[in-house]
């Protein structure tokens, strides 16, 4: 599987290639898919191109990309588009439009309360387990864990010569990780490489312009739907090697 994250906490400063709007959210959606992406994640934006968990903000974009892709789309809860945590699940419960699954990152106070509100509704859950955090240790001790969709293991740590051991590192941490898949991916530098550890593992994967701007050979990328087509040709090669 490869998810597709189309956007991030990425802003305009980003370049004119980082999607935004839900009508190029949706563009960006429709190219990635084609190019063989399976998923996809998204950060709706406000118009000023602020991270939003508002309904109003929500579902234009939701409307926008499901009318051009047939595949799954899931939604961030981060911290940062609402940092109290109970207002954050305000509004998680205030959304009309419904996400196919969301990623709640498990280090986050009220992570649990967001997680178990998006299950009730039938939400799929990505539980958010970061390098550098305690959420492997809550994970393992949440009641939750049997429920969620999957585990997105997500390594933080940028360095291309330490990524991968990293990434081993968060995944020992995990466990069983209550017997949930695993998606595997890395940010900046350390993407690609945690990318290629990901297909000789056989875990699943996520690559677009969330996690890196750049292409294998630090070329600028031009789109999403170029990341993924990288991502699946660079995938194939660990997997035939390992």
């Amino acid at each position: 599987m490869m998810q597709v994250c189309l956007n991030g906490r990425r802003t305009a400063m980003d370049g004119a290639c980082v999607p935004l709007s839900p009508e190029d959210l949706a563009r960006s959606a429709a190219e990635a898919v084609a190019a063989g992406a399976t998923e996809i994640h998204v950060h709706p934006k406000t118009p000023c191109g602020h991270d939003s968990l508002s309904p109003r903000v929500l579902a234009p974009t939701l409307e926008a990309i499901r009318a051009r892709v047939p595949v799954p789309v899931g939604v961030t809860t981060g911290a940062w588009a609402e940092p109290d945590p109970a207002a954050r699940l305000d509004r998680v419960r205030s959304w009309s439009a419904l996400p196919d699954f969301a990623s709640v990152n498990w280090h986050e106070p009220g992570a649990e309360e967001v997680a178990g509100h998006l299950l009730a509704r039938d939400v799929g859950v990505e539980a958010g387990i970061w390098s550098g955090t305690d959420a492997a240790a809550r994970f393992a001790a949440s009641p939750l864990g049997p429920r969620v969709l999957r585990v997105l293991a997500e390594v933080t740590d940028p360095d291309p010569a330490t990524a991968q051991a990293s990434a081993r590192s968060l995944l020992a941490g995990l466990g069983g990780a209550h017997g949930r898949p695993v998606l595997l991916h890395g940010e900046e530098g350390g993407a690609w490489p945690v990318l290629r550890l990901a297909g000789r593992l056989g875990l699943a994967a996520r690559i677009g312009l969330e996690d890196t701007l750049a292409l294998p050979d630090g070329e600028r990328a031009r789109s999403n739907a170029q990341l993924v087509a990288q991502a699946l040709s660079q995938q194939g090669c660990s997997q035939r090697s390992s």
